[in-house]
């Protein structure tokens, strides 16, 4: 079985990577404005993200708009939302999960299988946190490719890769690496078997046992 160290590595990864998306869910800069191409020197960077639009000029200042209609939003978008709630969702129920099937804590000591098990389950939650931010990220990243290349696309309504995604790859690694390590906590059979029989067995057979190897012992010396 794997041991707390591992356990704790996945944790940690499974943490960030949570960290991460709920970070990447609320930035907005999924895509920003492209000039290639472009001779034309604007002052004016713009930003699009899940939840809102927003415009950088030159002196500094932003100014941001939330999207009015739910609605009226293109089909990628709320996509993208729903399967980044879903996967902050997903790594909140993993990090509570998580805490009590590790070895490093003390809740549920006296069932080590059940223990183990209630650890990959919390693997399987970051695994499956991970898997929904990367088909999120991935999905808005391919519209963004295909409206770039589209010859029908402006040049000045064109859009490239916002830092939000390149965040929310980074996160989709990190809870997919920390689910990975949680996942090993999986006792095998035979592993099984023996912590059942050591949890099952009463303390005064096991004291008999004892004195009964000690007395043999002894007798044999003898």
């Amino acid at each position: 079985m794997a041991g707390w160290g591992s356990q704790l590595v996945g944790y940690v990864l499974g943490v960030g990577g949570w960290m991460a998306i709920i970070s990447s869910t609320a930035q907005p800069q999924w895509k920003q404005s492209s000039y290639a191409g472009d001779a034309i020197i604007t002052a004016v960077a713009l930003y699009e993200g899940l939840w809102m639009s927003c415009a950088s000029q030159s002196t500094g200042q932003v100014q941001c708009k939330l999207y009015d209609s739910l609605l009226s939003l293109d089909s990628h978008i709320q996509a993208s939302r729903a399967l980044m709630v879903l996967a902050i969702v997903l790594g909140f129920l993993a990090v509570i999960v998580s805490v009590v099937g590790m070895k490093c804590t003390k809740v549920g000591d006296n069932a080590p299988v059940i223990k183990s098990r209630i650890a990959v389950a919390g693997g399987i939650l970051f695994l499956s946190a991970g898997f929904c931010t990367l088909v999120a990220v991935s999905w808005y990243a391919a519209k963004i490719t295909n409206d770039f290349f589209d010859p029908f696309t402006p040049i000045n309504a064109r859009y490239e890769f916002g830092s939000a995604l390149f965040v929310g790859w980074a996160a989709a690694l990190l809870t997919s690496l920390g689910g990975s390590f949680l996942c090993c906590s999986c006792p095998k059979e035979e592993q099984r078997g023996q912590m059942y029989y050591r949890s099952s067995q009463p303390s005064t057979v096991r004291e008999t046992t004892f004195k009964k190897s000690m007395t043999a012992n002894g007798e044999q010396y003898l």
